[in-house]
């Protein structure tokens, strides 16, 4: 039996281990992708916090003097004190001061870091591999499959020895296979409830439609979707304020803090995106939808009272990407996703060196 499980550990590893490699590299980087994008463009990301903030009709004004004659398309807003709000506008981003107005940094045209970052996202999502049958996406999400397959079959090669400690650390052990594999054997048990949180999450992740069908069958809960609604403009109305807007989606989603605003065509509806203070996720998870000229509230969901599938959908995610209990937690997941490559490549070369190894009797034979 053990035989057979190292057989299969072995030839798993071999046929999916660029593949984990892979998903291990891109999700350490992207565990930090927001902090990553910020730190990269600090100077119009972060502010030194004021009293009170502007309304968005003042922040528009400042960002309209730049720019006269653009369309306002929407309004990124901060949930921290110190950090800088962002008008959308038809041909570029303008980054102001929330306090003061000033403008801090102007986005048009293609941006470096951004497209950088989002190259890193899809390499993890789908390999870079974009056609109608989505074969990279395919291919990412059997690959997590094998990981869970190579933890379990890795813990029970470990187990009757249960080595632990790499004793071997001098720079001519690093040419010796014997270092590879303690050291194989160490980041493997010290990284595997991490890795195996990450591997059975992502694969949760990349089988979303059967999951989230688990999900409403344990919860008997169905998922509330946003409808295909839109404004009714009733004569001489006039479509009310960003900053009403922000006011209306408070009071539907009572303690979430409105982050992300679309302006709306003349029969469009604003779409509000809010995050609570436990929402470390980028996304927010929770959605209000306004008639622009009568206010009404059309559509409102809020994470803390999401049906229970969808709640359950969004813990996976935020455990996935380490975002549960903020920067600790993305840390300990960015570690494991180095460990799941490092595995990959220390498993590469204790392969690699068995077989030079059982190759060299061979060789002496054939020169004597």
């Amino acid at each position: 039996m053990r035989k057979l499980i190292f057989n299969l550990h072995l030839l798993v590893a071999l046929v999916a281990g660029a593949f984990v490699f892979v998903l291990g590299v891109t999700g350490a980087i992207m565990a930090f992708e927001n902090e990553l994008a910020e730190w990269f463009h600090a100077g119009r990301a972060f502010v030194t916090p004021g009293p009170q903030a502007l309304s968005l009709a003042e922040l528009s004004s400042s960002a309209l003097k730049s720019y006269p004659g653009e369309h306002i398309r929407g309004f990124h807003l901060a949930t921290r004190p110190n950090r800088s709000f962002a008008v959308v506008l038809g041909q570029r981003t303008v980054f102001v001061n929330p306090y003061t107005g000033a403008v801090l940094g102007v986005q048009s045209g293609p941006d470096r870091v951004a497209e950088t970052l989002n190259t890193i996202h899809q390499l993890h999502l789908r390999l870079l591999i974009r056609n109608q049958a989505d074969t990279g996406k395919e291919i990412i999400r059997w690959s997590g499959a094998t990981m869970v397959i190579l933890l379990l079959s890795g813990l029970y090669l470990w187990w009757p020895q249960k080595h632990i400690w790499v004793t071997r650390w001098s720079l001519a052990d690093l040419a010796t296979r014997a270092f590879w594999y303690d050291l194989h054997n160490a980041v493997g048990i010290l990284s595997t409830v991490f890795l195996l949180v990450l591997a059975i999450t992502g694969v949760a992740i990349g089988f979303e439609k059967q999951t989230m069908t688990l999900f409403k069958r344990i919860t008997h809960t169905e998922p509330a979707f946003p409808p295909d609604a839109h404004s009714t403009p009733s004569p001489g109305a006039s479509p009310i304020s960003p900053d009403r807007v922000v006011e209306i989606a408070r009071a539907a989603v009572p303690g979430a803090a409105p982050f992300d605003i679309n302006i709306p065509d003349a029969q469009g509806v604003y779409r509000i995106r809010s995050r609570f203070p436990e929402d470390l996720t980028g996304g927010g998870r929770s959605y209000v939808m306004v008639d622009q000229y009568s206010g009404k509230v059309l559509f409102a969901l809020g994470s803390r009272t999401a049906p229970a599938s969808v709640r359950l959908l969004t813990l996976n995610r935020a455990l996935h990407t380490g975002d549960i209990f903020g920067t600790p937690s993305k840390v300990l997941m960015s570690m494991a996703s180095l460990a799941a490559a490092l595995q990959m490549v220390s498993g590469l070369i204790m392969w690699w060196k068995r077989i030079r190894k059982a190759a060299a009797p061979a060789r002496s034979q054939d020169q004597s």
